[in-house]
This record gives structure tokens, sequence and C-alpha cells, in this order.
């Protein structure tokens, strides 16, 4: 077996500036930067500019990385999810065709064709707690999580009263916490 060195190794040497860590980083999670990223914004030249940003925002700020506070993959895939996120902002004035945003959602549901390793299984646990929500609250959820959009927003999209879009998203919070055992954070 040949051994690899860990995340925070490479993350570390990133830091350091080594170019055989750097490369070897990149390597490791590129495919998994530019899939959230195009599932995001859903065009692959914006989902290619987005890997390069958070990338070089990755080798910008490696030194800032703190591994208590999590897992380097998930450091950079938030920093990635920001960037798409963003960028789906700046598009707003956009009208949002509510097919796309239906071919995301299932797009995201869909289970991984890569399994294995602990991410996957946590990716596969929130898919199937996904699963369990009820339409409107999974939608509701995922516009507000994964793409972005304020409860306002949803609820103009939607055609919902604001209350109810908002109790949407809470109540499908609350479920998604208790069925992957996540505890609250007050």
């Amino acid at each position: 077996m040949v051994w690899s060195p860990s995340d925070e190794a490479l993350l570390a040497g990133l830091a350091s500036g080594d170019p055989e860590a750097a490369a070897a980083f990149v390597r490791r999670f590129q495919a998994r930067v530019y899939g959230l990223a195009n599932t995001i914004v859903g065009d692959a030249a914006a989902a290619e500019e987005i890997s390069q940003e958070a990338l070089l925002r990755a080798w910008r700020h490696a030194g800032a990385y703190d591994h208590r506070r999590g897992r380097v993959e998930t450091w950079l895939l938030s920093i990635t999810r920001n960037l798409a996120i963003d960028h789906l902002r700046l598009r707003r004035g956009e009208p949002i065709d509510p097919d796309r945003l239906a071919a995301k959602e299932a797009l995201f549901m869909r289970a991984p064709e890569d399994p294995g390793g602990e991410s996957r299984a946590e990716v596969a646990s929130l898919r199937e707690a996904l699963a369990s929500l009820p339409a409107e609250q999974r939608r509701a959820v995922l516009m507000a999580a994964l793409w972005g959009f304020t409860a306002n927003e949803i609820s103009e999209m939607e055609d919902a009263p604001l209350g109810t879009t908002k109790s949407r998203i809470r109540s499908a919070m609350l479920k998604l916490r208790a069925d992957l055992g996540v505890a609250d954070e007050r």
C-alpha cells in the first residue's frame, strides 16, 4: 500500500509553499470542489472559475485553518459553497426557471457515484434525511442552504406566504438535526 499524506499535512505543506504538497492538495480535492461548484451554479465555465478561486483562497488562508473546527475537506467545500452562492447572488437579476431548480434538487438527491469513505457516508446520510422531508420543506431548505436564497426570495419563487416559507425551513432544519443526531449549538 502506498503511503498518502493526511489532508492536514497537505494543507500545512500548501501553507508553507511546498510545490509538491500544493500539487497533491489540488489533485486530491479538485474533483470534489468542481463537482460542488457545478452542482450549485449549473454552469461548467463558472464552476471552473469558482473552483480555481476556492483553491486559491485555500492556499492564501491555509495558515488560518484550525483542525478543531472541522476537517480540511469541510473547510475547503465551505469556501467553494460560499463562492458559488456569491456567484448566484450576482446573477439574481435573471429570472430562475422552476424546472432548473427542480433539476438541481434531483441532481443533489442522486446517490454519489463513488461510494466509500467517511465523507461519502455522511453525504448518504444527509441525502436520506433530505429525502424523508416533505417536498416543500426539502425544496425550501435546499434553496436556502445550498443556493443561498433568502426566505423572502423563496417565498416569492414558491408563491407562498413568508411565514409559511420560514416555517418550512425551520421545520426542515429541526427534522434534519434530529435525523442526523446534530446537537443544537445554542
